[in-house]
This record gives structure tokens, C-alpha cells and sequence, in this order.
């Protein structure tokens, strides 16, 4: 099968060739692949893109992104991501993916929808030309992952805009403004639940991201995510001295060696991570500013 002249020129963005080089480009494009596919049925009607990914599609953040992570505008208690997972299928296919789009099923009834999508590593990197098949590091039985999952009650108060991407076409994604997509940042690396303890430094890289780039965290968006997770009083408005006190507790309470085990699959240049302490993070802090 020929390599669709789209994906080609995607992939002769990404200059890095060695096995994890191109598998986060495979995984990158796929991702955007999926969000035209999500764009075609009108998705962002009623959903916007926030996380990790948004922000490195959308905003340049300089690190790889594993998952796709979607909110409701308004709360839906029929909501189903099911029938969209066909339609990705069926969009990665036109493209010349080989891949299978599933639905997780839920043995808890939460707020939260996911999907996987699954495709073999090493077949799709070939099928798109990206290596020849003596790749060193890509294993035959490897299998790549993307998460797909949508908040169907969303905190309220977040903002959001319409985006651009301009591959593999053109077109539009409704996604969480700068501020809105902080307070997501700063809500899970204050609240989010590490499995055993591992934190992950992909929140502290972020964090620095949002720091260095001025972004100003929306703190209403933040008090309602707190507060619908119970990490938040009912009538607590959060100002900006009580989110600098926890996040100074935060600081202290985490494993950096850990945490910069955890960030670097995803960025090229380990020097960036090296000053990763709790007495950085502390004074970066203190250039945080908010919208209220």
C-alpha cells in the first residue's frame, strides 16, 4: 500500500529516527488523524480537547503526549463515545492505519468515557515508510496505545477557542483557552491519584511550560475541579497565597528522581529536568498569576 501523501509529509516533520523518535511521531500522527476523524461527525460541537496533547498540538509544548483528552461542554447523562470510535476507525484506515478503536468497559459508573486506540507498532511505522524493518528497539509484538476519554460532567467555568491544525488537513478543534488548561495542569498535580506513589513529571514539566510562557491560572475553573473531586470546600474560593501554600506542600512531598524517570520518553534533552527540586519549584511559583 502506498504511503498516503499526507502522512508522508507529517512524517518528514519529525527528523529524530531512532525507534523512540519514531514511535512518538507515529503516535502524533495518529492522534491528529483522530481528531479530523472526531472533527468530520461534529464532536467539538459539544466537546472541547484539553491536556497534555492540546497543548503540544495547539500551543507548542516541547514534549511528546500519550493520550487525547476531551470534556463535554454541558453534563450529559447519555453521552456515549461508542459511536465516535467508528468513526476514528474508519478515518485512520483512510489514512492507512492499521488499528482497532474500542470502547472500555466500565465496571464503575463515573463521569468519565474512555476508548483505546490499538495498533501494532512496528506494522504501522512500515506501512507509513518510517523505518526499514532492521529498526533496532521496535519488536514485532509491540503495541502502540492512545487513550481516548471524555469527561461527561464537567467542572463548570472553563473557557475555551477555536483552533486550527493543518494536517492531514485543514480544520477545527474546539479546545480549553491557556488559563482553563493551566487549572487542569495545577488540578492534577495537586489532586491527581499516583499509582504507588510515582508521580508523574510530565505534571512538573507542564507546570514549568505554563510558568515560563506567563500563562495566568484560572482559578474558578480550578476551585470547581477541586470541589467536584472533594479536594475543595463547598464555599472556599481559592486565592492565589492558599494555591501557592499547597502546591508548596506538593513540592515537598515529591520523589524528583522518580519524576524525571517518568519524563523522559517524552522530551530530547535531559539537561532541561536536571534542576527539578523542591526549592525550584517553589520559586518558580511565585511568578504564578491568576485570574482573580
Amino acid at each position: 500500500m502506498a504511503i498516503h501523501s499526507a502522512v508522508g509529509s507529517m512524517l518528514s516533520k519529525y527528523p529524530d529516527k531512532t525507534a523512540n523518535g519514531q514511535t512518538n511521531a507515529l503516535k502524533e500522527i495518529i492522534q491528529q488523524v483522530a481528531l479530523l476523524g472526531l472533527f468530520r461527525v461534529g464532536f467539538f460541537d459539544k466537546a472541547a480537547f484539553y491536556g497534555g496533547t492540546a497543548l503540544r498540538l495547539f500551543y507548542g509544548l516541547p514534549r511528546f503526549s500519550e493520550d487525547l483528552d476531551f470534556s463535554l461542554v454541558k453534563k450529559s447523562t447519555n453521552f456515549s463515545l461508542a459511536p465516535f470510535c467508528a468513526y476514528v476507525k474508519t478515518e485512520l484506515l483512510a489514512y492507512g492505519f492499521d488499528a482497532e478503536v474500542m470502547p472500555k468497559e466500565k465496571s464503575v459508573a463515573t463521569g468519565i468515557q474512555s476508548a483505546f486506540i490499538k495498533a501494532g507498532t512496528l506494522r504501522n511505522l512500515l506501512e507509513i515508510g518510517a523505518v526499514r524493518p532492521s529498526l533496532i528497539g521496535v519488536h514485532s509484538g509491540e503495541l502502540l496505545k492512545i487513550k481516548l476519554e471524555v469527561d461527561a460532567d464537567p467542572p463548570a467555568g472553563a473557557t475555551y477557542e477555536i483552533k486550527y491544525l493543518l494536517e492531514p488537513i485543514p480544520f477545527s478543534v474546539r479546545i480549553f483557552s491557556l488559563p482553563s488548561l493551566f487549572a487542569g495542569k495545577v488540578h492534577a498535580l495537586l489532586c491527581r491519584n499516583w499509582k504507588g506513589g510515582r508521580v508523574k513529571g510530565r505534571d512538573l514539566y507542564d507546570f514549568v511550560w505554563y510558568i515560563s510562557k506567563k500563562v495566568s491560572l484560572d482559578t474558578a475553573h480550578l476551585a470547581n475541579r477541586m470541589r467536584q473531586t472533594g479536594h475543595c470546600g463547598t464555599h472556599q474560593f481559592l486565592r492565589r497565597p492558599d494555591i501557592l501554600k499547597v502546591l508548596n506542600k506538593k513540592f515537598q512531598s515529591i520523589n524528583y528522581a522518580q519524576a524525571r524517570q517518568d519524563i523522559m520518553p517524552f522530551i530530547k534533552n535531559p539537561d532541561e529536568v536536571k534542576v527539578w527540586s523542591a526549592e525550584f519549584f517553589s520559586a518558580i511559583a511565585e511568578s504564578l498569576n491568576t485570574t482573580n
